[in-house]
């Protein structure tokens, strides 16, 4: 069974790409520097009012793979230190889905 993890916060328009690369820095380095990582990636898309929203996506091999990340608690999502300073709204929590076909 594969997993994909998803994860979604907002930031202003004006700060997305910072926060994209922050995110790629961060999180998505530690994603495939995680044995059972299979991929991560970042879908982002302009809301009202000058807000943009971030989804990171990865696939694991399993939830198993996923506690070397996350810890016992894999349903908990990842903060990083900069994280409060472009995070408008953030889910503390992530989704896994069995990835299908």
């Amino acid at each position: 069974m594969r997993v994909v993890r998803m994860w979604r916060g907002v930031v202003r328009g004006q700060d997305l790409e910072a926060y994209v690369e922050y995110v790629q820095q961060t999180g998505i380095v530690e994603y495939r520097a995680t044995a059972g990582n299979l991929g991560a990636w970042i879908l982002t898309r302009s809301l009202d009012e000058g807000r943009s929203e971030i989804v990171t996506v990865s696939l694991w091999v399993s939830l198993e793979v996923i506690r070397a990340f996350a810890g016992d608690d894999v349903g908990r999502a990842v903060f990083y230190p900069e994280d409060d300073r472009f995070l408008l709204e953030r889910d503390r929590t992530v989704s896994h889905y069995e990835l299908a076909g």
